[in-house]
């Protein structure tokens, strides 16, 4: 049995028995020793570690670099982006919504924004805000969708009809950062206020978060925020990365930037029933849905490895929860480049930690440290998660550079091209990705995806590859023709599936002005007559038959028969005829006068 002791915050539970309990500082006697030789054995440019009592910051230190470049030191004061755990303030403000009665946790979201669309009706009638929260509506992340694109909040909300379902709603496990910019959209729909406005609000200045920013741009205006340095990935140099600065529209899924001391705020309120200061800042009600389970997690610690510390956890809206050596742990971690966190408690010990990492390869190490400082807490033999976490580190560092080593695997030596190189050039749309742009470069084709720009080599056939960058990784680009013999569309694998950019028409071609033209009476070889027709919206179409859809310069292609291309003769500005070209021939429609 142990119990459960506090004197101003300082003490932790001892065992029955004991003399006397013992206070942090006594717990945490080597903890300093031991973050000299993590940050030697991670090569970890800075690390920010906090620890909440009940409802006091009882510990707040820096360890190594805010800016290592400057060797300006890191503080508890100290400001970076919290990425991920942005997700619990999200569920959080949403759940205030719910408590005023404006949505409710299980019913159908679109009942209360109607403007809302998922892929099918049965996701229309299904999915609610819980299950969005939860990563459970079935839908997987495709964060390729956001990843440096320039698209609004509002274009990426737009974006959530064209997003197939690769499980059915509540049965697995799927990830999906654009469900929480969703329920931002929601925020703003139902309260009039921005997801910003609401968060800054309703939470930070309750919660006295002063330094707490939704932005980089505001974050760099502070005193103290942290520069990302990370390794390269082939050797252990510590390079300055760029902020990652496209986070405006996925705010809601992963935008604060916070310190030490401003989290443990935020750690108090959740460990204390919402109240802070004595004041309820978060409804009690709230905090209890976002530890409420939603979906199981497999052991996959223990079935892999062996690993039995951490299990049977679940997932509830914005936290994991876990039982860790007889303790209830809810955690959430957070992951953008070159900045990693992990904020967590054990609710009914009443302690808080929070970890914030610069490097991405120290990121996997923000749990181990937090397991960590939890054990010395309790007073628990100490697991060597150091050890554990740096040894597969480094074994897949080494494997990832000899895999690079090899990446032509499977190359069909001495294979060209199907098309010239100018065939290939031009926009591939994809309704939920946005724009490829493949152009002539200096030495062959140029790739632009979201702002990445990378030439192009060709691989083999019709496959093109971009070099394998640092930074935005490899992209390669297999194009297709139709069956007249076009290169017209590319595929590309993006997130967990491959995606189909169909070659996007120029709006000229388009244009109500360019179709009108073609409007009239066609005479075809055995008379009679075939009308040509023009409706705004929809384009142009034959009466009793397909619609025409732009294709090339007086060319149209039709939907149901890609083998099929109709065309107008035009001279002098006047059109003379129509054409269907299919696989049996080609037959004129002379145009009536």
């Amino acid at each position: 049995m142990r119990r459960l002791l506090f004197a101003a915050g300082l003490l932790i539970a001892y065992p029955l028995g004991a003399q006397q309990p013992l206070s942090v500082e006594a717990r945490l006697q080597g903890f300093d020793a031991y973050m000299a030789q993590v940050m030697k054995d991670w090569d970890a440019p800075g690390i920010g570690v906090g620890i909440v009592v009940k409802d006091k910051l009882v510990f707040a230190k820096g360890y190594g670099f805010r800016d290592y470049g400057k060797k300006l030191p890191y503080t508890p004061a100290t400001t970076q982006p919290i990425a991920s755990n942005t997700k619990l303030f999200t569920a959080v403000a949403t759940g205030m919504l719910v408590e005023e009665g404006k949505l409710r946790w299980d019913e159908p979201i679109k009942q209360f924004v109607p403007t809302i669309r998922f892929y099918n009706d049965e996701l229309d009638r299904s999915v609610t805000i819980r299950d969005m929260l939860s990563h459970r509506t079935g839908v997987t992340r495709h964060d390729g969708i956001w990843f440096k694109s320039t698209f609004t909040r509002r274009e990426l909300w737009d974006r959530l009809r064209y997003l197939e379902p690769a499980a059915p709603i509540r049965t697995t496990f799927l990830y999906n950062n654009l469900m929480f910019t969703a329920a931002g959209q929601v925020i703003e729909e139902l309260s009039g206020q921005t997801w910003e406005q609401f968060v800054q609000h309703r939470i930070f200045d309750p919660l006295g978060m002063s330094r707490s920013t939704l932005t980089i741009a505001d974050n760099l205006k502070g005193p103290e925020p942290a520069v990302p340095y990370s390794e390269r990935r082939d050797s252990a140099v510590l390079y300055r990365q760029p902020y990652y600065t496209a986070e405006v529209a996925i705010a809601p899924a992963g935008a604060i930037n916070s310190s030490v001391q401003d989290l443990s705020r935020w750690l108090i309120a959740l460990l204390n029933n919402g109240r802070v200061d004595g004041r309820q800042v978060i409804p009690a009600a709230v905090l209890r849905e976002t530890m409420a389970p939603s979906l199981a997690m497999p052991n996959s610690a223990l079935e892999t490895r062996g690993w039995a510390e951490n299990l049977n956890q679940y997932y509830g809206m914005g936290r994991w929860v876990s039982s860790y050596r007889g303790h209830l742990l809810a955690l959430h971690g957070g992951d953008l480049p070159g900045f990693h966190s992990q904020i967590s408690m054990m609710p009914n010990d009443s302690i808080g930690v929070i970890v914030l990492v610069i490097g991405d390869h120290v990121a996997s190490f923000y749990n181990g440290l937090t397991y960590d400082i939890y054990e010395r807490l309790l007073g628990m033999s100490l697991t060597p998660w150091s050890e554990r976490l740096n040894q597969i580190r480094l074994k897949n560092k080494a494997a990832a550079t000899q895999a690079r080593t090899v990446a032509d695997v499977g190359r069909v030596q001495g294979t060209q091209p199907s098309h010239a190189l100018d065939d290939y050039v031009g926009e591939f749309v994809h309704p939920a990705y946005g724009v490829v742009t493949v152009s002539r470069g200096d030495a062959g084709l140029a790739f632009d995806f979201h702002g990445i720009k990378m030439p192009l080599r060709q691989f083999h056939y019709d496959r093109f590859d971009t070099p394998d960058d640092e930074e935005d990784g490899k992209y390669s680009l297999n194009f297709r023709t139709n069956p007249m013999g076009e290169v017209d569309d590319v595929e590309i694998s993006l997130d967990e599936a491959a995606a189909s950019f169909t070659r996007r028409v120029p709006a000229v071609l388009a244009a109500d002005s360019t179709l009108k033209r073609y409007t009239g009476t066609y005479t075809p070889p055995s008379g009679g007559k075939v009308e040509v027709t023009f409706l705004p919206g929809k384009g142009l179409s034959i009466r009793g038959g397909p619609d025409l859809l732009p294709w090339r310069p007086q060319q149209f292609r039709i939907k149901e028969f890609p083998d099929v291309v109709v065309s107008f003769t035009v001279e002098g500005g006047k059109v003379l005829a129509m054409r269907q070209r299919d696989p049996s021939g080609e037959h004129t429609f002379p145009r009536a006068p």
